[in-house]
C-alpha cells in the first residue's frame, strides 16, 4: 500500500522549570492511504503530542521538535513555514480535538466555523460555503441542519458538539484525518454512533486516520494497525489481529487485561499494571517499563531493547524476543481476555463487508 505519512525518529521535548521534558523519544511509523491506525497507551505516553508535533501544533516555547521527520505526500512537515502549515491544516490534514467546547468558538454560530474552513481553503462564496455547511451537518448526522448552522456551540448537546467538529475537520475532504481521543467525554451510547459515524464517513471518502486512544475495546473495531506507546515510544506496532490474538511485550499485555468487561461471570477487580510510568525529565536507562515489568531481566534495566521484528507487520521492543530469552507466557488474565475476544468475533476483525 502507498504511504500517506511517514513519521521518522521524531523526538519532542518541552523545557519546563523543572527541567526538559523528553515527551517523544524517537518514534518512527507511517500511515497508509485509506487506512486507521491507532495510537494507544496511558496518559502521558505522548500520544497526543506526536499528533500535536504531525499538525505543528506544539507551542514553541517551550515545546520543541528536537529531531526527526514528518512526511506527508513526500514533503517534510518539520521544514514548512507557519504560512506553508497553515494552508496545510484544514485543506490536507484535519484534526478532531478530545474536547469539543474548547474547541469550538463560543461567541460564532456552528455554521459559520465551517464556513471559514470553505471559504479559506476552498476558496468558496458565502452562500456556496453556507449550503456546503449544512450538507455537511445533514453529513455527520445531525437533524435539521437548516436551524442549528444558526446556532452557538452552547446550543448543540456533547455529541452534537463532537459531530459539529468532525464536520468542520472533513470540511476539505482532508486526506488524512487525526481523532485525538474523539469520544473520551461523551457516554457509552453517543461514543458508538461517533465511532460508526467515522467509519462510515472514512468508507465514503476514503481519507486515512489516525485513532488516539486510551481505550483498547474502541480500538478493536476501528483500526487496521496499532501502535502502543509507552514512556515517549512505541513498544509495539502491528495489525489489529496481532496486536489482540498475539501480543509480545509485556506493557501490551497489561494494557488488554485491564480492559473492562461486560461478562457476568467476571466479577473480580480489574487488573492494573503496578507503578506509574517513569518521569521523562530524567529518563530511564535501559527498558523504561522495567520497573514495572514483573518479567524484568538484568539486561532491562541497562540496555533498550531494539524492535524485534515477529513479521512483516508485527514488531515489539522487549528482550523477551531476544533468542536468548527465557520462554514466557503473558499471564492468565491476558489469555482469559484473549479467549473472550476470540469468542466475541465469529471471523478476523480485519476482514471487511466488501471482502
Amino acid at each position: 500500500m502507498e504511504k500517506l505519512l511517514e513519521v521518522k525518529n521524531l523526538e519532542v521535548s518541552f523545557q519546563t522549570y523543572g527541567g526538559e521534558v523528553h515527551a517523544v523519544r524517537g518514534v518512527s511509523f507511517h500511515v497508509n492511504k485509506g487506512e486507521t491506525l491507532a495510537i494507544v497507551g496511558e496518559s502521558g505516553s505522548g500520544k497526543s503530542v506526536t499528533s500535536q508535533a504531525i499538525m505543528r501544533l506544539i507551542p514553541t516555547p517551550p515545546g520543541k521538535i528536537k529531531n526527526g521527520q514528518i512526511l506527508f505526500n513526500g514533503e517534510d512537515l518539520v521544514q514548512k513555514t507557519d504560512k506553508e502549515m497553515e494552508e496545510i491544516r484544514g485543506r490536507d490534514i484535519g484534526m478532531i480535538f478530545q474536547d469539543p467546547m474548547t474547541s469550538l468558538n463560543p461567541t460564532m454560530k456552528v455554521g459559520r466555523q465551517i464556513m471559514e474552513v470553505l471559504i479559506k481553503h476552498q476558496k468558496m462564496s458565502h452562500a456556496a460555503a453556507k449550503e456546503r455547511a449544512i450538507e455537511l451537518l445533514r453529513l455527520v448526522g445531525i437533524s435539521m441542519p437548516e436551524k442549528r448552522v444558526n446556532q452557538y456551540p452552547h446550543e448543540f448537546s456533547g455529541g452534537m458538539r463532537q459531530r459539529a467538529m468532525i464536520a468542520i475537520a472533513l470540511a476539505s475532504n482532508p486526506k488524512l484525518l487525526i481523532a485525538d481521543e474523539p469520544t473520551t467525554a461523551l457516554d457509552v451510547t453517543i461514543q458508538a454512533q461517533i465511532l460508526e459515524l467515522m467509519k462510515d464517513l472514512q468508507k465514503k471518502l476514503g481519507t486515512s486516520i489516525i485513532f488516539i486512544t486510551h481505550d483498547l475495546g474502541v480500538v478493536a473495531n476501528m483500526a487496521d494497525r496499532v501502535a502502543v506507546m509507552y514512556a515517549g515510544k512505541i513498544v509495539e506496532m502491528g495489525t489489529v489481529d496481532e496486536i489482540f490474538y498475539d501480543p509480545r511485550h509485556p506493557y501490551t499485555w497489561g494494557l488488554l487485561a485491564s480492559m473492562p468487561s461486560l461478562d457476568s461471570d467476571d466479577k473480580k477487580e480489574l487488573a492494573a499494571i503496578p507503578g506509574s510510568p517513569p518521569d521523562l525529565t530524567n529518563p530511564p536507562k535501559g527498558d523504561a517499563f522495567a520497573p514495572r515489568n514483573p518479567y524484568a531481566m538484568r539486561i532491562d534495566f541497562e540496555q533498550e531493547p531494539p524492535m524485534f521484528k515477529i513479521s512483516d507487520t508485527h514488531y515489539a521492543a522487549t528482550w523477551l524476543l531476544h533468542p536468548d530469552a527465557p520462554k514466557v507466557e503473558p499471564p492468565e488474565a491476558v489469555k482469559k481476555r484473549l479467549r473472550k475476544l476470540s469468542s466475541n468475533y465469529e471471523k478476523p476483525i480485519l476482514v471487511k463487508e466488501s471482502e
